[in-house]
């Protein structure tokens, strides 16, 4: 009798083990195939985001507005302003285009995804957009510039038939101030900026070339590759307290350019002083310090001949409403001798120094460094 028992517990024991077993295999498979689902998914994501910047991208260089009307989810009202946004982009930059004699020859985007968050057909996708922007002067098209812009995306998307449509989207559009342009004297301009040639900017000194460098490698999701589109880890990035542009200027002359902090213009392990890090108190501090003077002010049509005078390791202050919104600091000149920039907020790496800033209701300090 008690040998009976034995066994018919054993047989028990080994039925609740192998039930056990059982189940854990199918939930392991179970498991298995729903994330390898949402793995599938994420992949055909990325590579309907991807196909969405190149077909913007070919908007612009194609002028065709119609191309990008079926990427957008026009049902919603943030799909259609999204769209809006997108279509008055464009128009401004082939306006620009035409002010500044030049067309944009290639426009390449590099996609780092940072998250996709969702089920079913609706995600959110965090990403960073690193530009490539190339263009030639009409009347010298042997002639190659190449700019880069870089920002950071927040994108919600849905699937409807098939496709990935954009119902949401967000991010610092670095055309923003310039939507709304109204038309310069787009010929005169144009006549002006064509007569004019490369400069030599070979005798500018060390400290000016290490500027540059500086600039060229912190300049974040505009930034190459090589540099991991990141700022310097060393300083606190301060866009999402308002802006980090002055705190990048005040890198560029500190770190590059070689100019001394004192007790007014500072950054340590405590913060940063207001010259260092507002861009109305950095260039106030420049000019009344003696470190910069001024070579003009006022409107685009007002100063943009004297920007030829701008050298790599100057800066730029953006005016709107009379208050500076914004410095960037020169970094180049293109083919024609036109002064390049580069800046954080959207961040920017050698481009044309009114791009995005050309609307007639902001004025420009165009400042010359003392190095």
């Amino acid at each position: 009798m008690k040998f009976y028992i034995l066994n018919r517990h054993k047989s028990m024991v080994i039925r609740i083990v192998i039930l056990i077993i059982v189940s854990l295999l199918i939930y392991i498979n179970h498991t298995t195939q729903v994330l390898g689902s949402n793995i599938d998914s994420k992949e055909e994501i990325a590579t309907s985001i991807e196909k969405i910047f190149q077909n913007r991208n070919k908007a612009i260089l194609d002028k065709n507005l119609q191309m990008i009307e079926p990427i957008y989810d026009k049902s919603t009202k943030y799909g259609v302003w999204a769209y809006e946004h997108e279509k008055k982009k464009i128009n401004y930059i082939q306006r620009w285009e035409k002010k500044q004699g030049v067309k944009f020859t290639d426009i390449s985007s590099k996609l780092v995804i940072k998250s996709i968050k969702g089920r079913d057909d609706k995600y959110t996708v965090n990403l960073l957009c690193s530009m490539k922007y190339k263009y030639i002067y009409e009347n010298e098209p042997q002639l190659v510039n190449t700019s880069k812009i870089g920002m950071h995306h927040l994108l919600n998307i849905v699937n409807k038939g098939g496709r990935w449509l954009i119902t949401k989207e967000w991010y610092e559009d670095p055309f923003e101030d310039s939507l709304n342009l109204d038309n310069l004297k787009a010929d005169s301009i144009k006549q002006y900026i064509s007569l004019q040639s490369v400069r030599d900017i070979s005798n500018i000194n060390a400290r000016r070339i290490k500027a540059i460098e500086y600039a060229d490698q912190y300049s974040g999701a505009a930034n190459d590759e090589v540099y991991g589109f990141k700022y310097n880890k060393n300083y606190r990035d301060y866009n999402p307290m308002g802006g980090d542009c002055a705190n990048f200027a005040s890198q560029i002359l500190f770190e590059g350019g070689g100019f001394k902090k004192n007790p007014a213009w500072n950054y340590d392990n405590k913060g940063a002083t207001r010259a260092w890090l507002n861009a109305d108190g950095f260039k106030t501090y420049m000019l009344y310090s003696g470190r910069a003077s001024v070579i003009a002010y006022g409107s685009y049509e007002k100063v943009y001949k004297d920007s030829y005078k701008l050298l790599p390791g100057d800066f730029l202050a953006y005016e709107k409403k009379g208050d500076i919104k914004h410095i960037s600091v020169v970094t180049g000149i293109d083919s024609k001798g036109y002064p390049l920039v580069s800046c954080h907020n959207t961040d920017r790496n050698k481009v044309p120094w009114d791009l995005g800033w050309s609307n007639k209701n902001i004025k420009f300090w165009l400042i010359h460094v003392n190095y």
